[in-house]
């Protein structure tokens, strides 16, 4: 590890053991200001839930089964907040609650009460902070909204003893998030989350107009902060910019229920950030694969999208955030072509620079692995490296680094401690074809080169040619094995042909695509996919290895067969 990484580090562990201390010190006046906290009387509005409900989970529930996070516990007819969780994961699901909106789907008045007395029993078990998962601060910030936005089914019939103690479990919600925020707990995009949670407790209940004012103030801070010119996240995932207009649409219509205006920020952002999602959304609805993506919840983000302006004019190019997208025809190119997010955004970032992913039609053809579930915490080290990524690879090393090993993991959670300084991107609308001009410098301080990437994509969509070069910026240069890699989606089949020369690529209509180079022989080797619904899947990867003794540069064709007439025959025939 370079002395500049570990000085990164010193900083960032002395910073987090700095707010850990402010933390233990202010604990107790928090707890004793939640106590002397005023409660409101009741809850005006319900905010709506745009989240996909199952009424059949409302009587798995109530029979005692919780599947969440991946995992299934049958309680037989145990209190689940006593059972003991099969996951961390489980647990912070559970005391989330979101699935209350599957007991509200079923709208019976066995699921109303089953509801009441869920909440009940876990205000007995977990009404104060404590260190269990259920006020880690994502965990409260999910309780707090879901409590918000199900109120019906849970206050319907309550008894005043009952209204009381839920009502006062929300104002411990809000001091603990308040109290977390002032003392510097809240990092990141869970500030924000934070900052919406606040803002829509400041709708819904009868608060005072000094709170209202305090947690909207927040929130346009935090929106102001986090989201970028072009509608990305300070994060530049995707995946948190759903999560967030899950919360974000209902804020605003919440605004609107009682006739209050909202914070320009908030609705600026909302039209900046639909936008942003069309950007990196394929031709079969799926969310290209940076930064943390995963699987794509197709339901919810076509739900999310039907909010957009029909009139917003579509966005091809993303400066702020670090993406591209090239359009011809039915073929689409994604690249990613930003530097890593500032720390505290970064836990979930890849070292993805430069690397693409195209589309034809409803088909994905070269992809990026994805991100993995959260459970399985051995892949998401691999899953973030830059081999993981369709792009170069110098010396198989990453181009950003992570704050990885048990100890830094604790207090940096991932964070990328070093990574490309300057992207240059340029693009050109040329006749018959867009290009894509490139370059980072995430290999400088450990190699002194820079990766250098063209993507050209012909007008007509069925051809893409890229180069690739590493540029030395040594006085005296040195030449590094590297290997550019094509990682394919698991739908669509290689085949080597001339000899390892080129390699066909079968699509599932039935069309066939041909990845050549003059530069060296196309390896095919074994890959994984994590973004697949039903879990990660094997799939392949075309790699073009360059040793160090081969000039630093390798130019590649990816193109449809059958349009062309220059030896497709005999490609046809392998």
């Amino acid at each position: 590890m370079k002395f500049g990484d570990k000085l990164h580090i010193g900083r960032r562990v002395a910073g987090r053991a700095g707010r850990v201390a402010r933390r233990i010190v202010t604990a107790p006046g928090a707890a004793l200001s939640s106590l002397r906290a005023p409660v409101p009387e009741r809850l005006l509005i319900a905010p709506q839930d745009l989240r996909t409900t199952d009424a059949s989970i409302a009587s798995e529930i109530y029979s005692g089964y919780f599947a969440l996070a991946g995992r299934v516990v049958n309680l037989r007819g145990a209190s689940p907040f006593e059972a003991a969780a099969p996951s961390p994961g489980w647990a912070r699901a559970l005391a989330s609650f979101g699935w209350l909106r599957h007991l509200r789907a079923a709208d019976t008045a066995l699921a109303r009460a089953n509801a009441r007395a869920l909440v009940d029993d876990f205000l007995s078990h977990s009404e104060k902070p404590d260190r269990t998962p259920a006020w880690e601060v994502r965990v409260a910030v999910r309780r707090m909204l879901s409590f918000l936005s199900q109120s019906p089914i849970i206050l319907e019939n309550a008894d005043r003893a009952f209204y009381r103690r839920f009502m006062r479990a929300l104002m411990r919600l809000q001091y603990f998030l308040e109290r977390q925020i002032a003392v510097g707990a809240v990092r990141g995009e869970e500030r924000l989350f934070a900052a919406i949670s606040l803002a829509e407790l400041g709708l819904c209940a009868k608060v005072g107009n000094n709170f209202q004012r305090r947690s909207t103030r927040l929130l346009a801070e935090e929106l102001s902060r986090q989201i970028r010119p072009d509608g990305g996240h300070a994060s530049r995932s995707a995946d948190t910019l759903i999560r967030l207009l899950l919360d974000l649409l209902p804020l605003r219509q919440a605004y609107a229920a009682r006739s209050l205006p909202p914070p320009p920020e908030l609705l600026n952002a909302i039209d900046r950030m639909l936008p942003m999602l069309r950007l990196l959304r394929h031709g079969d609805g799926s969310i290209a694969l940076f930064n943390g993506m995963g699987v794509t919840p197709v339901d919810v983000l076509t739900t999310v999208l039907a909010y957009e302006d029909p009139r917003a004019k579509p966005m091809f190019n993303a400066p702020y955030t670090g993406y591209q997208r090239v359009e011809a025809s039915d073929s689409i190119l994604i690249v990613d072509t930003g530097r890593p997010p500032p720390p505290e955004f970064s836990t979930r970032a890849h070292a993805g620079t430069l690397s693409f992913e195209f589309s034809i039609g409803p088909q994905r053809l070269i992809v990026n692995c994805g991100a993995p579930d959260s459970e399985l915490s051995p892949a998401r080290g691999a899953a973030r490296a830059t081999a993981a990524h369709s792009t170069l690879v110098v010396d198989d090393t990453s181009s950003s680094h992570f704050a990885s090993g048990k100890g830094l993991e604790k207090w940096l959670g991932g964070e990328i401690i070093s990574g490309p300084r300057q992207v240059a991107v340029e693009r050109l609308n040329q006749p018959g074809a867009t290009r894509l001009v490139m370059a980072h410098d995430g290999y400088r301080a450990q190699f002194d080169v820079l990766h250098e990437r063209r993507l050209t994509l012909s007008a007509d969509g069925l051809r893409l040619d890229g180069e690739d070069r590493l540029k030395s910026v040594a006085a005296k240069p040195r030449t590094y094995p590297f290997a550019i890699r094509f990682h394919v989606h698991p739908s669509v089949q290689l085949h080597s042909v001339l000899e390892g020369e080129a390699a066909l690529l079968d699509l599932p209509d039935g069309t066939r695509w041909i990845l050549s180079t003059q530069e060296a022989p196309i390896e095919i080797e074994e890959s994984i996919f994590f973004a697949a619904p039903d879990g990660p899947r094997a799939s392949q990867q075309l790699v073009i290895y360059r040793s160090a003794a081969d000039p630093p540069h390798v130019a590649w064709t990816l193109r449809a067969l059958g349009h062309e007439n220059r030896d497709d025959a005999a490609f046809e025939d392998g």
